[in-house]
């Protein structure tokens, strides 16, 4: 109740910040004539990246038959989908007149010759982010229908019981259904594969398809796929790690599931890095005289603790999950993953706004002051983000129990039994696995049997 009363407060901090928005417009920001982007595209792609995570776990990790996502899935979904919900608030406040928001779709009017941009990248994330939200909640829900049905056969009051069986649409669990369930699961994830490359893609030739220093460049997609990819396992790892606890979820969250998000974490971070290297060494390369004092101005120019922040945060942190130690660390890990995401918001920060406060005329360079607005904005739809994912572990299950039922082992006495050690199962009774899981030197809790092979 704690955690839901802060992020109502946070929730509070951003009506009151839209409506300032609204009420006495885009001045109320910290934008100038020089930087007409800031904070608020600053946060856009910071929020979308962190979406991307739920559509990787689900999809791709489904093609490739990674047992491991079941635990994890269902939060990282429900994370995209609140990610993405917070992500559009931010360009639909800076047209200034949201009320007029949907001319940015193809629809018919009597205004004669207007008409959508098609040749606009900003066009492009229209469609690009709400095809990518709609296929993550019909994806999302897909895979909770089976276990509305099992809060339904169990729920004591009648409003509960009305609710959930109406979100289980008839759900039976035949043969029959499941067939269905696992068809449009797979079609599902065949669809869901390409947006993870795509939207993140098509949000960097936001940048890539401009001729600002700093922008114009190749790199960018690749770039800020590997970025979104890294900075959304780090608020996965995150989320989990807080529901873990809260929940009691260790036997399903093991540390085995939060090694292998590591991993991951390290990986696309070391990719991130690589990126860095590769935009400086292309701004020397080309011998464009902008382009190089960009990047140069990037990190020894004003904003130099920004580019400072980026790189500790976002390459030096990531490799401490080298060692083994650290990588299984519960507190460790969390304080990566914060750490993580807030380089990923710096290095937002370094491309938007050290690229444009220094333009081609000297004579009309600035520097960008956030305003209470701007960071009441920002503030406030975290507040949102995290309300919303409360609202949804308090309702709904945060666990894929359908799916965790696949791979758990079971015992002599039918019951699920866990064999690694500091698990809760020691301590409750349950049977313990003749041959106990261990790591020499780590702890390690609840394995489970992400392949098909007989123990």
């Amino acid at each position: 109740m704690g955690a839901l009363s802060v992020a109502l407060v946070l929730l509070g901090v951003f009506f009151y910040s839209v409506y300032r928005t609204l009420w006495y417009g885009i001045g109320e920001w910290g934008l100038n004539k020089t930087i007409g982007w800031a904070w608020d595209i600053t946060n856009f792609v910071w929020w979308v990246g962190i979406g991307h995570a739920g559509t990787l776990i689900s999809a791709v990790l489904l093609l490739f038959r990674q047992k491991w996502r079941t635990s994890i899935n269902r939060a990282a979904e429900a994370m995209t989908i609140f990610a993405v919900i917070c992500a559009a608030m931010f360009p639909v406040l800076h047209m200034g007149r949201p009320w007029l928001a949907f001319y940015v779709f193809p629809l018919q009017n009597t205004l004669g010759s207007l008409w959508a941009n098609f040749n606009s990248p900003l066009l492009w994330d229209v469609f690009a982010i709400s095809t990518y939200f709609t296929v993550s909640l019909v994806f999302w829900y897909t895979g909770l229908v089976p276990d509305f049905a099992s809060i339904r056969d169990r729920a004591k009051g009648k409003i509960a019981k009305v609710s959930y069986s109406l979100l289980a649409m008839g759900w039976k669990g035949s043969a029959k259904h499941w067939s269905r369930y696992e068809t449009v699961s797979l079609i599902l994830a065949g669809v869901s594969t390409p947006l993870v490359l795509s939207v993140h893609t098509i949000v960097s030739m936001d940048f890539a398809t401009s001729v600002v220093p700093g922008w114009h460049t190749t790199i960018f997609p690749p770039y800020f796929v590997a970025g979104a990819i890294f900075s959304g396992f780090a608020m996965v790892l995150t989320l989990m790690l807080i529901t873990r606890i809260v929940f009691r979820l260790e036997d399903y969250i093991t540390l085995e599931h939060i090694a292998l998000m590591n991993k991951i974490m390290m990986v696309t971070g070391s990719i991130v890095g690589v990126a860095y290297i590769t935009e400086f060494f292309i701004a020397w390369y080309s011998q464009v005289e902008y382009e190089s004092y960009c990047f140069i101005n990037r990190a020894t120019g004003p904003y130099w603790w920004a580019y400072l922040c980026m790189m500790s945060c976002n390459v030096l942190s990531p490799q401490m999950v080298w060692f083994r130690r650290i990588r299984y660390s519960i507190t460790m890990t969390f304080i990566l993953s914060i750490i993580v995401n807030i380089g990923m918001w710096f290095e937002r920060f370094v491309i938007i706004v050290s690229s444009l406060h220094r333009d081609y005329l000297p004579s009309s360079w600035a520097m960008f002051s956030p305003t209470r607005i701007d960071v009441g904005v920002y503030v406030g739809t975290i507040g949102l983000f995290f309300t919303l994912f409360l609202l949804f572990a308090k309702f709904f299950p945060v666990i894929n129990m359908a799916e965790v039922k696949s791979v758990l082992k079971y015992g002599v006495d039918n019951g699920p039994t866990y064999g690694g050690p500091n698990t809760g199962a020691q301590s409750s009774g349950r049977y313990i696995s003749p041959a106990p899981y261990s790591t020499p030197g780590v702890p390690a809790s609840a394995p489970v049997n992400y392949d098909k092979q007989n123990d």
